[in-house]
């Protein structure tokens, strides 16, 4: 476990270099990474996973600009929920096909959470992947993934039209990935949690007075941390019958 959660700092790292480079175009083989603010290529002794933070004080040594704590955060998360996945799924294809699936789904969490967008060149080549991969690694029947990837399609494109989202189809691209990565049933509890999670954050910011009735709702998100939820979790979920989660699922699943 310790080895795949060092194996999880590593990527989180890299996670966080396609964090930076995807909005702004540029190039996931290019060599080096640059500072945000200045342009200059960051050392490589700063790319060191936690160290590397700490080296530089969180600050570009060229125009000292502070390193965003994101890297920190993306990092630490990284190697935890790759702990959680070996200790989920110890030392098989499948712990190696979650642990993929789910670093693309942090790369998705980020980018919307900082951008507030979800990238076609991200969502497009995730969703040929899944497509490639679940069908070679998870076990899952070619009708099961795509009955997945068309509900959870189907789910957020009807909300974005009911709900007149300004925002194009990324979500509905992302929620494909997620269907097809997932597969049916197992679709219905990403899309349960993403309800109960984005319900549960979007009343608490009303009652707060943090936002407004009409402000956009971020679903990217919710959707990653529902997607994740039910890769690790989803099994678990489905086979508690008498949980609320279990026994809908099984309604929808008729």
């Amino acid at each position: 476990m310790f080895t795949f959660a060092l194996a999880g700092l590593l990527a989180g790292s890299f996670l966080n270099s396609l964090i930076d480079r995807f909005p702004r175009g540029e190039s996931i083989f290019a060599i080096r990474s640059r500072c945000d603010s200045c342009g200059e290529p960051v050392r490589i002794a700063h790319l060191i996973p936690i160290f590397g933070s700490i080296l530089a004080r969180r600050h570009s040594r060229t125009c000292g600009a502070r390193f965003p704590i994101r890297h920190l955060a993306v990092e630490i998360g990284t190697a935890l929920l790759f702990a959680v996945i070996w200790l989920r799924f110890p030392g098989s294809l499948e712990t190696m096909l979650v642990a993929f699936f789910s670093s693309l789904l942090i790369v998705f969490l980020v980018i919307d959470l900082e951008r507030g967008t979800i990238l076609d060149r991200v969502s497009h080549p995730a969703i040929a992947v899944a497509l490639l991969f679940g069908l070679w690694i998870s076990g899952r029947t070619a009708l099961e993934m795509l009955a997945g990837g068309t509900i959870a399609f189907g789910a957020l494109l009807t909300f974005k039209l009911l709900f007149r989202s300004r925002k194009g189809m990324g979500v509905a691209k992302l929620a494909a990935f997620i269907g097809l990565a997932l597969g049916y049933p197992t679709v219905w509890v990403a899309l349960l949690l993403t309800l109960a999670l984005g319900g549960l954050i979007y009343g608490a910011r009303l009652l707060a007075q943090r936002m407004d009735r009409k402000d956009p709702i971020a679903l990217g998100p919710f959707l990653a941390v529902g997607a994740i939820g039910a890769m690790l979790f989803g099994e678990l979920f489905m086979s508690w019958g008498a949980s609320g989660i279990g026994q809908i699922v099984k309604l929808l699943s008729f």
